[in-house]
């Protein structure tokens, strides 16, 4: 979804205008059909349907450094979807990943089968209307 090289000058979050992603690959992230491989990551027990995104060690270290609790994340398995990216969506910057973190953690807090329904029917809500990046 990205051009070669896209990331030559070192990691960067996505964002509303990402410029390092190709017209194919908006569509693939506004219809979320870039996800579609993680589902292989599930099949092998790697991820969960629901669960907290993965970060890339980049940011984990960004992140610790300001919110030390981040690592209580790294408990359970990343997910595919999760509790901060259906209510609070893409993070462009680590404050933004912080006020994020907060749903997070509030999902490892209070994890059910019920939460991770809702959670789905969030995604798939946020799918149909389009949002996101």
């Amino acid at each position: 979804s990205m051009y070669f090289d896209a990331e030559a000058n070192g990691p960067a979050l996505s964002n509303l205008n990402d410029p390092r992603v190709t017209p194919v690959g908006r569509f693939m992230r506004k219809t979320r059909l870039d996800e579609i491989p993680n589902f292989i990551n599930v099949l092998k027990g790697e991820m969960s349907i629901v669960g907290p995104r993965p970060e890339r060690q980049y940011y984990i270290d960004q992140l610790v450094q300001v919110a030390p609790h981040y690592l209580h994340l790294q408990k359970v398995k990343p997910g595919i979807t999760s509790w901060g990216q259906v209510k609070y969506g893409y993070a462009e910057n680590i404050e933004q990943m912080v006020e994020r973190l907060k749903y997070d953690m509030l999902y490892l807090d209070n994890m059910s089968l019920y939460i991770d329904f809702k959670i789905m029917i969030y995604t798939i809500l946020t799918i149909f209307k389009g949002k996101g990046v």
